[in-house]
């Protein structure tokens, strides 16, 4: 690429961005910008190792200083939108809306995840088998794929069992290293009951890359839960079965209504399961053509309506998306 190029690229990136973000949301504005697999200040910076000595002094400085004049604005984002409000104004105050607990609590774990350069992705409701249960390692007539369990459509079509479906779609369109989230909607065919109902969220992550170990998972899910809890968090992790992932990991939160010590909530174990977790399943890599002998990952899927009731002290699952209105 000639210098002329560079300068180009530089300069329509500037334009694009002061366009963008006129017009995009800040999750939109992170994920076209900074995204790991084709971000346009990632695709950027990459460009600085191929230079020579000479143009790394010009043109590494000026990339490196565009990349955070992006990161500075876009993270100003919310305060700018507070500080352009005239609070002399006045109105009448009224019945004021919120945002709802799942949502504050997606945003709050977007920007945990974010800090460590992750991208937040979404996919569709409506899946395939082969998405869902075949890239995951679950073959035809596993249990998981009963009737029982799952809302099928039609022979082919269902409504998604797990966000791991995009995990998938994401692990067969792009090539590692890829680090990833997915919050998301989920359906069972289920009871609903306090702690159960037939559609719920999921908060997936997938990380794959040379060298990745399960300690990386380990320490990923523990630091996430002392960030939404608190430093005093106590986490509880055990060796459990999961067809898509070896070996698997059973994430375990001390339950924050007892403090452990045992309630209807966690079913008098002290202990509520928040996540289910581990290495990415070698025949689950080769399935979505990524060589297991070269990239390793792991994987987690958190169910977030647990986070927000362990969070906000919610009891009952039902009073999530019952349409009661509470008033502050």
């Amino acid at each position: 690429m000639s210098n002329s190029d560079i300068s180009t690229q530089i300069e329509e990136t500037r334009k694009s961005f002061e366009f963008d973000l006129t017009v995009l949301s800040k999750d939109e504005l992170y994920l076209k910008y900074f995204s790991r697999t084709n971000g346009v200040v990632t695709e950027l910076t990459r460009i600085i190792p191929n230079l020579s000595l000479e143009e790394k002094k010009i043109y590494g400085t000026v990339i490196n200083q565009l990349k955070k004049d992006i990161e500075d604005k876009i993270s100003q984002i919310n305060v700018t939108e507070k500080t352009n409000l005239d609070e002399t104004i006045k109105i009448d105050k009224g019945l004021q809306g919120f945002l709802h607990p799942t949502t504050e609590t997606i945003e709050l774990i977007n920007d945990f995840f974010r800090y460590y350069g992750y991208s937040v992705y979404d996919g569709p409701e409506i899946e395939t088998e082969e998405y869902n249960f075949r890239k995951l390692n679950l073959p035809e007539n596993h249990p998981a794929t009963d009737l029982q369990d799952t809302l099928y459509i039609n022979n082919e079509l269902l409504l998604r069992t797990h966000t791991s479906s995009i995990e998938t779609r994401l692990l067969t369109d792009h090539k590692p290293p890829i680090r990833a989230v997915i919050p998301g909607k989920v359906y069972r065919n289920e009871v609903r009951t306090p702690t159960n109902s037939s559609f719920f969220f999921q908060y997936q992550g997938v990380v794959v890359d040379k060298g990745i170990s399960i300690k990386n998972l380990v320490e990923t899910l523990n630091e996430f839960a002392r960030y939404l809890f608190g430093e005093e968090t106590i986490t509880r992790i055990r060796y459990k079965y999961y067809p898509e992932v070896s070996p698997g990991l059973g994430i375990d939160l001390r339950c924050q209504f007892c403090s452990g010590e045992g309630c209807h909530v966690c079913k008098y174990r002290g202990f509520v399961e928040i996540a289910g977790s581990g290495m990415v399943h070698y025949n689950t890599l080769k399935m979505c053509n990524i060589d297991p002998e070269e990239y390793t990952g792991f994987a987690f899927g958190m169910g977030l309506d647990r986070l927000v009731m362990q969070k906000y002290k919610i009891r009952d699952i039902r009073k999530l998306y019952g349409g009661e209105i509470i008033y502050q």
